[in-house]
């Protein structure tokens, strides 16, 4: 969080109470990361806190405007996910590691925010636009410069013109954030996490390029 910060009656805050305003939003955090996002309460975070409801309100309306506060981090966040593709050489061996790596980034990004996209998923999927539309925002950070790769490869032959490049990003972005969301339940079928890996760089790769990843 940079910048100035304000309260809610339209004060500027000082140092400590961007502090506590700071500490107040950690601990929602943690506690989105092992209570269901409808449970947590305002009294619960100000006393994990060492604080008071009254403070509290003083820098949030609400339980859900502090949660938007942590979702718009996480969305300024995002744009690490469109390093995974950008400036990425895509044949012979460099592609094989463009591949995999941006697997890796894309699960290490979704386990590090994993609590609060998984609100962010929730209160989108009950029609809650402004949830819907940083959820949007979240995939389009990885949506664009893979439809941007895609498209590329495809003018130079590697790949079959089958499908628009955007549907083909926003198809590779979708199978990676459901294997993220559903790991543990995909582990109880046999699909190992060992084994998980190299089929998304291999889905991934074949996506991009049309071919598979050289060796």
């Amino acid at each position: 969080m940079t910048g100035q910060v304000t309260t809610v009656d339209g004060r500027i805050a000082g140092r400590r109470g961007q502090a506590t305003r700071q500490k107040l939003l950690d601990c929602l955090g943690k506690m989105l990361a092992s209570s269901p996002y409808r449970d947590v309460r305002v009294i619960d975070v100000a006393r994990k806190a060492g604080t008071s409801p009254a403070t509290f309100y003083q820098y949030f309306p609400d339980i859900e405007a502090a949660v938007l506060e942590l979702a718009g981090d996480t969305l300024r966040d995002s744009d690490e996910l469109t390093g995974l593709v950008e400036n990425r050489a895509w044949t012979g061996r460099a592609g094989r590691e463009a591949a995999e790596e941006l697997v890796d980034g894309f699960l290490a990004f979704r386990r590090r925010h994993e609590a609060i996209l998984r609100v962010i998923d929730l209160a989108a999927a009950e029609g809650d636009r402004r949830f819907v539309r940083i959820r949007s925002k979240v995939h389009g950070a990885l949506v664009r410069p893979l439809a941007e790769t895609v498209e590329a490869q495809g003018s130079r032959g590697r790949a079959e013109p089958e499908a628009s490049p955007t549907a083909v990003a926003a198809a590779l972005v979708t199978m990676l954030t459901a294997v993220a969301e559903q790991s543990k339940s995909l582990q109880s079928l046999g699909a190992k996490q060992s084994d998980t890996r190299p089929a998304l760089a291999l889905l991934v790769h074949l996506g991009v390029t049309g071919r598979k990843p050289g060796k």
